[in-house]
């Protein structure tokens, strides 16, 4: 599978014109006994041009499920090659290609349903819009796409062109690049956990990580491009302590930090906080990271497996464990990261951090909290959060 994008030269890549980046290896990292799939792929840049530094992330141009793209053709009863305009320019493209390519078909939002509302005499479409069932558009939009509302609300009273000119573009998706390019020269790696549930009777599937997971071969090209993060990047200086949070796929950033003061030869300590569910299904880059233990590029790896243990763990909980030798390396004057999930993860490990410092540091809540709030004012608390 070859995912395309028009690329003209000499104009720089970026966003608007990516580098189509051959795969070199694509493997689950995950056990076979694993609940996860976690992707590593690795991704030439050569004849690019594009470099990174750490922290930096890997914008991805993908294409939509074609079984999700087939089923709500059959549900239209659409002819797949029938131009529809996919800009304001009037440029058009087969109906079939341009869901694949071109439009966000697994999305929803009340602006979706306002405007499909003109397109169709369901009456519970126009119930749910009421101002005072805000709470029940909530609900519906959230986990479904446009092929159930397709299902939910019909009969339409409109064609595939006024139907898609419904739909925003599809958007790139960004990854953390877990890779060094000074120790990987001319390679970019990623580290992509596929997304997949099963929501309202159906299965659903993360559009880029389920595009890596299930049809991306070696030798396939992806549409990519460089998106810099100035918000999370290593000291400045080498002989800077870091502590790093990172448990499932936030061990991304950290694989890229780890490779980085390896081959820097920086005298900063490094400790790394990882957890999973399970240490032989789960344990991401085990080897290297061990390696990397036994090189001293690594100062302190700190494990966390939640289903291991009667009780669950996570990396919080390892931290307070540790919590006088991390208050320690936070005099010191060590930079804190933290790289995962912000509704639960970031905003747990942001507790604990609080409540170690209070403890160790035998400050007051607000003293603490103060603290937390000028080590973010130096750069010196950095989260990348998703």
């Amino acid at each position: 599978m070859q995912l395309t994008a028009v690329n003209k030269m000499p104009t720089a890549f970026s966003r608007k014109n990516p580098f189509l980046a051959k795969v070199k290896k694509n493997v689950n990292l995950n056990g076979t006994s694993s609940s996860k799939e976690t992707m590593h792929i690795e991704l030439s840049l050569i004849s690019s041009g594009l470099s990174y530094v750490p922290g930096d992330a890997l914008g991805i141009i993908p294409q939509n499920d074609p079984e999700l793209v087939a089923s709500l053709l059959e549900e239209m009863e659409w002819n797949e090659e029938t131009p529809v305009t996919i800009n304001k320019e009037g440029g058009t493209l087969p109906l079939k290609v341009a869901l694949t390519t071109h439009f966000e078909i697994t999305l929803l939002s009340k602006k979706i349903l306002q405007q499909a509302v003109e397109l169709t005499e369901n009456e519970e479409l126009r119930r749910i819009l009421l101002v005072e069932n805000a709470n029940q558009l909530k609900e519906y939009t959230y986990g479904r796409d446009l092929l159930d509302m397709l299902r939910d609300f019909g009969p339409w009273n409109a064609s595939a062109e006024k139907i898609v000119s419904l739909l925003r573009k599809l958007t790139p998706r960004l990854y953390s690049i877990a890779s060094s390019i000074a120790a990987n020269p001319e390679e970019v790696h990623l580290t992509i956990g596929a997304v997949r549930y099963t929501a309202h009777g159906r299965e659903r599937k993360g559009v880029c990580s389920v595009l890596v997971a299930e049809r991306l071969q070696e030798g396939d090209t992806l549409p990519v491009f460089i998106q810099q993060n100035k918000h999370f990047e290593l000291p400045e200086s080498g002989d800077k302590d870091i502590i790093m949070v990172g448990p499932g796929t936030g061990i991304a950033p950290f694989r890229s930090f780890i490779q980085e003061r390896a081959v820097t030869e920086v005298t900063g300590r490094s400790w790394l906080f990882f957890g999973g569910q399970h240490a032989a299904s789960d344990f991401l880059y085990q080897d290297e990271l061990e390696q990397y233990q036994k090189d001293r590029v690594l100062t302190r790896l700190v494990t966390a497996f939640s289903r291991d243990t009667a009780q669950k763990v996570y990396v919080q909980h390892r931290m307070l464990e540790n919590s006088k030798e991390l208050f320690e390396w936070l005099k010191n004057g060590a930079y804190f990261y933290v790289c995962g999930d912000k509704q639960y993860m970031a905003k747990d490990v942001d507790k604990t951090l609080i409540s170690i410092i209070e403890k160790e540091g035998a400050m007051t809540l607000e003293e603490a909290e103060a603290y937390v709030n000028e080590m973010r004012k130096q750069g010196r608390y950095q989260r990348d959060v998703y």
